[in-house]
């Protein structure tokens, strides 16, 4: 199926007053609990997509710019309420936006990021237990014509996760949140998952890297047989 706005089979460029027309770039984000294992894969599919020739931009949230990157060290590292949590992400958010995923979404390069608007659901009205209308008025806001065309979804259980964190490194603010909390992110993300099954793609976390590795190669080569024809 093809994302929202986004034609079927649409050629790589055309032509417009004798000028060429870029192609559309393209928005992956990659999204999961901490611990998940996003990061080793996102390596792997931003590998995938570069030897297939797709120039892209690799980049994360919260961060991304250093002013966003300043309020990520705020965020992960300083203690507060959680509406300023909230307005601090989508703040990092605005600035990434307009420095960095727009312009290169712009001149026809992809973009594989890290965390993005599905992530404030599942961490602030999930784990948090903010209100969603709150989430969805900011994110009117602040990108009102702009989805991910493509979600991947790496599903762990929380217990799982808590134990590859705790192996690797010391926990932030977040990754030293309780079972709860996680259990709550999870369920928040599998819900938006269950009702965008057009965008979302789930994958389960806990099978061996190469089974997860071939769902993601997979996926990728439908992606540019949808997108690139």
């Amino acid at each position: 199926m093809s994302p929202p706005g986004r034609p079927k089979g649409e050629c790589l460029s055309v032509q417009r007053e004798g000028r060429p027309i870029l192609p559309p770039g393209r928005f992956i984000t990659f999204e999961g609990i901490d611990g998940a294992g996003k990061s080793t894969q996102l390596g792997f599919i931003e590998q995938a997509l570069r030897d297939a020739g797709i120039d892209l931009v690799r980049t994360r949230e919260p961060g991304g710019t250093p002013l966003a990157e300043t309020l990520r060290e705020l965020i992960l590292g300083t203690p507060m309420q959680p509406d300023t949590e909230t307005l601090l992400v989508f703040a990092a958010r605005a600035e990434h936006l307009a420095t960095v995923i727009r312009p290169a979404l712009a001149q026809g390069r992809w973009v594989l990021c890290d965390r993005f608007t599905d992530a404030t659901y599942a961490y602030q009205a999930g784990g948090r237990q903010l209100s969603e209308a709150r989430i969805a008025a900011l994110e009117a806001w602040v990108h009102p014509d702009l989805q991910p065309d493509l979600t991947f979804l790496v599903d762990v259980p929380p217990a799982v996760a808590a134990q590859r964190l705790a192996a690797v490194r010391t926990a932030d603010r977040f990754e030293a949140e309780t079972l709860g909390f996680f259990t709550r992110v999870r369920a928040l993300y599998l819900q938006r998952a269950q009702t965008q099954p057009e965008r979302f793609v789930v994958l389960d976390g806990t099978g061996a890297i190469e089974s997860l590795r071939g769902q993601i190669a997979a996926q990728v080569r439908l992606a540019l047989q949808r997108w690139h024809g």
